[in-house]
């Protein structure tokens, strides 16, 4: 009797991301679902998409067979309401169906954003603040304080946490107060890729603002892939 082709066995991997209506935010998010499926051609990868754009976690997880499997690894750098709100409704209703915990926090984030900064012409006497997009939910701030925390220690220097929304201090304001005379302000962007939120930390009065850590052109960033191929295996 034949066997059916192991990857047809596992869990089907659903990368769940925000969803933009940026094209170069869309292309990013898409080299990272093609980088995960390279490196895991065994699994069976699907995108679905919180808001914005289709298609949603539900309708990609109702399309998988019946007893089939699937593990949403959400493409979110902390655990907010999309996570323990949106994801967890769509999984929890279907059988064979888990939630991964989000990318971040994590050490490997930290080093990427140290190389963004070292790549945008980092100095020894600048000012540095990190840019998150903001949550209600206080734990997810505090992941990115974390984050934050992790890169001063890289930097050899306290890096401050500023957020976009829904949080406190807000990024224009966090670099207003951080600004010293004869000093440049860098921002760290702690935002996966390209979009609305993008655009709106290069318009923050910093000096120097470090692009997100997706990049429409080029390949998906080594870390990024370890990180979701580990979360879809915890």
């Amino acid at each position: 009797m034949s066997r059916e082709p192991a990857a047809a066995q596992e869990p089907v991997l659903v990368a769940a991301a925000h969803g933009t209506s940026s094209p170069r935010g869309r292309a990013a998010i898409g080299r990272l679902v093609a980088a995960v499926a390279a490196r895991r051609p065994d699994l069976t990868v699907r995108a679905a998409f919180v808001d914005v754009q289709p298609p949603d976690p539900a309708s990609v997880l109702g399309s998988i067979p019946a007893g089939r499997g699937a593990r949403v690894v959400p493409l979110l750098l902390s655990a907010g309401y999309h996570v323990f709100v949106d994801l967890t409704e769509a999984v929890t209703p279907v059988p064979g169906a888990t939630l991964a915990p989000a990318l971040g926090p994590d050490d490997r984030l930290a080093q990427l954003l140290r190389r963004r900064l070292e790549a945008a012409g980092l100095r020894a006497d600048d000012v540095v603040v990190l840019a998150a997009a903001g949550s209600s939910q206080p734990s997810a701030v505090a992941d990115c304080v974390r984050v934050a925390d992790a890169l001063g220690g890289l930097l050899g220097r306290a890096v401050t946490a500023a957020f976009l929304s829904a949080a406190q201090p807000r990024l224009e304001e966090a670099v207003a107060a951080v600004r010293v005379r004869g000093r440049r302000v860098v921002v760290a962007t702690y935002l996966l890729a390209p979009g609305f939120f993008a655009d709106r930390a290069t318009r923050c009065g910093a000096d120097v603002v470090t692009p997100p850590l997706l990049l429409p052109d080029g390949p998906a960033p080594e870390e990024l892939v370890d990180i979701v191929v580990e979360r879809y295996l915890s």
